[in-house]
Formats: C-alpha cells, structure tokens, sequence
C-alpha cells in the first residue's frame, strides 16, 4: 500500500468545492459520497492485504486475506454505481486521494496488534461518517453505502484477537486504548477537512436531502458538521469495550 504525502489541515484554509451539478440521475453529494467511499475500500483493501503477511499464523493470514478480498468487491460496487450515475469513478475519488492517504500515513501502525486496532477503530469510526452522510442520499445509494460499511465479519475478527492479547498481556490495555483514541481523534479531523472542502457532501451530512436543496449553507454550517462528529464517538465506546480496551 502506498501512501500519499500528509498534509496540514491548519496549514491553510480550505476551499470549498462543490461537486457535479444537480441533476435527477446524479443527486448532490452523492457522488461525492461514492467517490470518497470507493477510495476508502481501495486502500483499505491493499492496507489489509499488506498487513495479512505480519499475522503471527496462517490461519490469520487466511482470515485477513478474505476481509481484503470483501473490501474489494465493496470497490468494485462502489465504481460500478459511480459508473450508472453517469461519474467517471477515477475523477470522483480524485479529491480524496489526499485526506485519506494523510490519515494512513499519520497513523502508522507499530506492530500486528495496533494494525488490527487501526482495521476495526479507525475504519469502524469512518463508517459511521458514511452512514451518517448516506442517511440523506437516495435510497438505493443508503443501502450501498449500508451494505458497504458493515462491520461484523471484521469486528468478531478482531475484538477476538485483541481480547485475547490483552488477556496474556494486561499492560497492552492501556497502550492500544491510547491508539484508538489518537485514531479517532486523527479521523475525526480529516472527516472535517473533507467536509469543509466539499459543500455537497457537506450537505448531505446536515440532512439537506438528495435534491441539493437546503435552507441553509452547507459551508457555513460547519458547527453543525461538528456536532454531527460528536455524535460519531458514541459507538467508539462499544468498539473499545468489544476488544476489552477502554476509552
């Protein structure tokens, strides 16, 4: 997996960008939605492909190799419906090769363990976003996106396995915990970025509907795009509480 140079969200402002216009068979944001999901499953994909050659057996090398091969199919959904929507996928994911390349390089994992963490806290918690910003989408791109970012194959996968190395080393409590929050916490900061960057996308994520319409401005609802990130931590708590970590 390669990623890309990180950039400094407080480095300079962003500049708001809106989408492909409005349209019956391409509703604002949605494709936004999409494109930034389908690289999200992209990456995810090499990243879980790559970390299967440090699980400690074959067994585990098995399993990660079948999750990888899940978030390719999830891509190759994504792309074909960017494609009905009459996107071009490789210029709908374009603006997102920069956030999420940063949030992988800031968040490195260290070792087998901490990347197991990364594949459940850090993606668990960007799912939430997706699901956040689909509920306002047309319905059959809610369900793509539902389907998409489910988690139970990868959530019983790891909580497992982290339950179980907590269990032989108590001391690795403490250390992973304090990686999930810095996880969350580097996550939730792109996730703003992004927003700010892209007022369509933006507006799905404060509820202003499929049409594009709203009664106010995406760009300049931000507090609320922050509130909504709030309401993102909830289910952090039982993810941390499902590998025997605490927040």
């Amino acid at each position: 997996m390669t990623n890309g140079s990180p950039s400094d969200p407080e480095a300079a402002a962003p500049t708001a960008t809106k989408a492909a216009p409005v349209s019956a068979d391409r509703p604002a944001g949605v494709v936004d939605l999409l494109g930034l999901l389908a690289y999200a499953e992209l990456v995810a994909f090499f990243r879980l492909a790559a970390h299967a050659e440090l699980a400690p057996t074959l067994a585990a090398k098995g399993e990660l190799a079948e999750l990888a091969a899940t978030e390719q199919d999830h891509y190759r959904n994504l792309r074909d419906r960017l494609g009905e929507l009459g996107a071009d996928p490789e210029a709908a994911m374009a603006p997102f090769v920069e956030p999420i390349d940063a949030w992988h390089a800031r968040t490195e994992p260290q070792s087998w363990l901490e990347g197991l963490v990364k594949a459940y806290v850090g993606d668990g918690i960007a799912g939430d976003f997706y699901r956040a910003v689909a509920e306002s989408a047309d319905p059959a791109t809610s369900e793509l996106v539902a389907n998409v970012v489910e988690e139970s194959g990868r959530a019983e996968f790891v909580a497992a396995r982290v339950r179980a190395a907590v269990a032989d080393d108590p001391k690795l409590a403490g250390r992973l915990s304090l990686w999930a929050r810095r996880l969350v916490g580097e996550a939730l900061s792109q996730a703003q970025v992004v927003a700010a960057q892209r007022v369509e996308l933006a507006a799905l994520l404060v509820g202003a509907g499929p049409d594009g319409e709203s009664g106010q401005s995406p760009s300049g609802d931000l507090g609320a795009v922050s509130r909504m990130f709030a309401k993102l931590t909830d289910a952090h708590s039982a993810r941390l509480a499902a590998m025997g970590l605490t927040g």
